[in-house]
């Protein structure tokens, strides 16, 4: 990696490289500028986040510039990253894709389908990259979960964390149990028949039956003792236990999976999922190609989890409706 004095350098000439903004210097948003501003293929140009004194800090960590304008920092690069609340997704992604700019927006990618379906039509009209944060993708796909011919039987979801104020723009299950959603979605290819749910903004419970007769459970939680992340899934031939905080996995079937990656030698889907989906992005954007985790896969991770919401009457504040907020008066990443 050169060094952060070179990297600075280079924007001040005409560069090939993929020029990147970053909306949000919370977090996660500290996280995916730290992968793009060590990348060979792309440049972090600038951050932007409505508390300036943070969105200096993290641009002053990677010689970028601060933004305090949305249309400015569309201007300047290639690509958007939404490291923003999930309420201002839609409206940021929206704003980016009508600029012509590629968008990577974190889980997820809207809070309706209709709001996703939108943005993935924005996107496909201008040939534009439209990649969901749906980082627990890669880590099942390097595992081997998705090269098993036959679905699943039986799935149990559990994603669980202590209390931490952050992401409470909406419930627990567009925040953790999304992710899971994502999991089941593709790991059965099927869609939801029948569905039982329970639970509040914080925590949430949901049972469904496939149209292909696999039942899948899930639990998520944000009041929760411990951090807990785990997968069970039953199949005819046995099961398969995965801890995606210990990144241990238990398999009685006779299908081999890729159990050992701990360590130095760990594949970075696995090490880091977050880099990975960091280099996938720019891959995307430079081949033209559909990425891994896409629009169309981030809509229908939202369809279910609208729908658990729904059934158990969950709302979490401002959740309702919130989506429809103007996104650059609630930049609070």
């Amino acid at each position: 990696m050169r060094p952060i004095e070179a990297r600075a350098a280079e924007r001040f000439v005409v560069s090939s490289r993929l020029r990147i903004g970053v909306a949000g210097a919370g977090v996660f948003g500290a996280h995916h500028a730290s992968k793009y501003a060590a990348s060979d293929d792309a440049i972090l140009v600038g951050v932007m986040d409505r508390h300036p004194d943070r969105a200096e800090a993290l641009a002053n960590r990677f010689w970028a510039r601060v933004f305090d304008d949305e249309g400015a920092l569309l201007d300047g690069v290639d690509a958007l990253v939404i490291a923003t609340p999930a309420v201002t997704h839609y409206g940021f992604a929206r704003a980016a894709l009508e600029a012509g700019r590629h968008v990577f927006v974190e889980k997820p990618v809207a809070l309706t389908p209709e709001d996703a379906d939108e943005l993935i039509a924005l996107a496909d009209d201008r040939s534009l990259i439209l990649q969901v944060g749906h980082q627990e993708r890669y880590v099942a796909a390097e595992v081997g979960l998705f090269e098993r011919r036959e679905a699943p039987l039986k799935i149990d979801c559990v994603r669980c964390a202590a209390p931490s104020g952050r992401c409470e723009d909406v419930s627990v299950v567009f925040d953790l149990m999304v992710h899971d959603l994502d999991l089941v979605r593709h790991l059965t290819k099927s869609e939801l028949e029948t569905l039982d749910a329970r639970g509040d903004a914080h925590e949430a419970f949901a049972e469904m039956s496939l149209a292909n007769g696999a039942v899948a459970s899930f639990k998520a939680s944000r009041r929760a003792a411990h951090l807990e992340r785990r997968m069970t899934l039953v199949y005819e031939d046995g099961f398969i236990e995965i801890d995606f905080i210990k990144r241990d996995i238990v398999n009685s079937t006779p299908a081999p999976l890729r159990s050992d990656l701990n360590g130095e030698q760990a594949p970075l889907a696995f090490a880091d999922p977050l880099g990975f989906g960091a280099n996938q992005f720019v891959a995307a954007v430079l081949s033209g190609e559909t990425p891994v985790v896409s629009g169309r896969d981030g809509r229908d991770a939202v369809a279910w989890a609208r729908r658990i919401e729904d059934a158990a009457s969950i709302s979490a504040g401002n959740v309702n409706g919130a989506h429809q907020a103007d996104a650059r008066e609630r930049l609070l990443a």
